[in-house]
């Protein structure tokens, strides 16, 4: 079968579809922590290799540490908490997978109280609240999408400090 040769009127409208995702993905975001979320995002992707060891502990507070690396549209986060480690309630528009490693975290979210232990999995939706407590020493991993600007600038007040 033989193809259809191309129109001024159909390449003119891949013309207008084009430019118009070009300004959705240019327009100028809200808060300056989503302008550094957006920057980042708006740079090259690049293959990324990054073994932990190679990145600083940030120490929150004397019971929470934590290592992060920034992807694209994702970030991972390598979590510390000490036994007793109280991460207050908050709520976020992020995504957030917690893959325990090592340890147990207790979760109050959407009424209920959970248990994670090592080898286990939460999903928590954006915008849910949600409090935990280091039951024991724990590793946690936690992905989120998008990444998460007031870890990315530093502005996550609510882990910083005694606890």
């Amino acid at each position: 079968m033989a193809k259809k040769p191309k129109t001024k009127q159909s390449s003119g409208r891949k013309a207008k579809v084009k430019s118009a995702k070009v300004k959705s993905k240019t327009a100028e975001p809200h808060s300056r922590a989503q302008r550094a979320v957006t920057k980042h995002a708006a740079s090259k992707a690049q293959l990324q290799y990054i073994p932990w060891h190679t990145i600083p502990l940030e120490e929150l507070n004397p019971l929470l540490q934590r290592q992060f690396v920034v992807g694209q549209e994702i970030m991972v986060a390598r979590v510390l908490l000490k036994k007793g480690c109280i991460v207050p309630e908050h709520s976020h528009h992020n995504e957030q997978l917690t893959y325990i490693m090592d340890g147990a975290l207790k979760f109050w979210i959407d009424g209920q109280e959970i248990v994670v232990h090592a080898g286990e999995v939460l999903c928590i939706p954006a915008h849910m609240p949600h409090k935990a407590e280091a039951l024991e020493d724990t590793v946690d991993l936690d992905v989120f999408n998008p990444p998460r600007a007031d870890w990315i600038n530093k502005t996550d007040e609510y882990l910083r400090g005694d606890r």
